[in-house]
């Protein structure tokens, strides 16, 4: 028997749809409404929105019930619950809305991430007012951070996870703040437009061929982790360096770690060039560089980096890392 196609779309889907083009039309109105957001934003009140939840619904549905009952039955003991119950609820509807209004909140970074790894957005969120806020939390779209309170002049950090999957800057054009206190009878929120950014870096190859071979540069240039000739002096200490540098009797005298430094060395760096890569792809050519830039900075030799266009001389270090990244994690963008 041949299946019956159904002419119309099916239920489920039409009502998402529908749902889907709501929201954006609602986002559009928010953003006309409200404009863009400084990097410093103070709530006011009609900033914040405020719905009954389903438990609200069936709440009010409850109390309503309730109202014709004790009409109908004129008992007055029915009617003292029933009013009870709805001043109760404007109660709440008033604190949820007023747990929002005042607060301020602002960017406070995004640590870079490599492509497929989380980004953190961390949202700072101060309390001024003088009685504490409870059940704050961030979100967008399905990423929501943890529920925190605020007490009076309090400020915390909201880490919003977002995921990743390609190289560049991860814009936040719209994010929201919400609450449900108390009981969760109705739900108010608030939207923000700020100008947020999080760089995510080329995602490393998991195979990749071996660099072009180490340049050994011989002289007299003094470098701050190698080299055991001749002894230039000290310097404080920093975390990874070798034990063996550590000026022990040094530390045993002032309590102070510090290392030695070493002229007249052979140093060695090496250089990763973007033409030596011969793979035609451009992202492969980029997952192979950010492959070797990572191995290289893990074992604190000097590197370089040539970009068409752009060069980094050999050095290591964490900014010396982080500019590398950078390069190629915005290489081309303007162009696509």
């Amino acid at each position: 028997m041949s299946s019956i196609q159904w002419p119309f779309p099916r239920p489920g889907n039409f009502i998402s749809a529908l749902r889907t083009r709501a929201t954006q039309r609602v986002r559009r109105w928010a953003r006309k409404r409200q404009g863009s957001d400084a990097s410093n934003t103070r709530l006011r009140p009609g900033r914040v929105y405020i719905l009954p939840t389903g438990v609200g619904l069936i709440f009010g549905l409850m109390a309503f019930a309730m109202l014709m009952g004790s009409m109908n039955y004129n008992n007055n003991l029915s009617f003292v619950l029933t009013f009870l119950l709805v001043g109760v609820g404007f109660v709440a509807m008033h604190q949820c809305q007023r747990n929002l209004v005042g607060l301020e909140l602002s960017f406070a970074g995004a640590e870079p991430v490599f492509a497929g790894q989380t980004l953190r957005i961390h949202i700072a969120i101060t309390n001024e007012s003088r009685s504490p806020r409870y059940g704050i939390r961030i979100y967008h779209d399905k990423a929501t951070s943890n529920v925190q309170d605020l007490q009076p002049g309090e400020s915390k950090i909201f880490v919003l996870p977002l995921a990743t999957d390609r190289r560049g800057w991860l814009n936040l054009e719209r994010f929201g703040v919400r609450t449900l206190f108390p009981f969760e009878l109705f739900r108010s929120w608030a939207w923000l437009h700020m100008d947020i950014q999080g760089l995510i870096y080329a995602q490393p190859a998991e195979v990749a061929p071996s660099p072009p071979p180490t340049m050994v540069a011989h002289g007299h240039r003094q470098h701050d982790a190698r080299g055991e000739e001749d002894f230039a002096g000290l310097r404080k200490y920093v975390d990874g360096d070798s034990p063996r540098h550590v000026a022990w009797k040094a530390f045993a005298r002032s309590g102070q770690l510090l290392s030695k430094q070493f002229a007249g060395a052979d140093t060695s760096s090496q250089w990763f060039d973007f033409d030596d890569v011969t793979n035609t792809e451009l992202e492969m050519r980029l997952s192979i560089l950010t492959r070797w830039v990572v191995d290289a900075d893990q074992t604190s030799e000097d590197y370089g980096l040539r970009m068409p266009g752009d060069e980094f001389p050999p050095a290591h270090g964490d900014a010396h890392r982080r500019a590398c990244l950078e390069a190629l994690a915005l290489f081309d963008k303007d162009e696509q």
